[in-house]
């Protein structure tokens, strides 16, 4: 099924279509910077904490 959106009576500028792609890409680049964050917070794992270490 194709996920095309419903064209509205007037379609947008390409102004209005840039300043949407924009927003997207700022929120994901938001999200990803918070994941970046959290993951920075946890130390990295070091060769004595390896899978074979019990």
């Amino acid at each position: 099924m194709s996920q095309e959106a419903v064209p509205s009576s007037q379609p947008k500028s390409l102004l209005q279509q840039m300043e949407e792609l924009m927003a997207a890409l700022n929120a994901d680049l938001s999200q990803l910077d918070a994941d970046f964050q959290q993951s920075a917070e946890r130390p990295a794992p070091t060769l004595a904490d390896g899978p074979d270490r019990a």
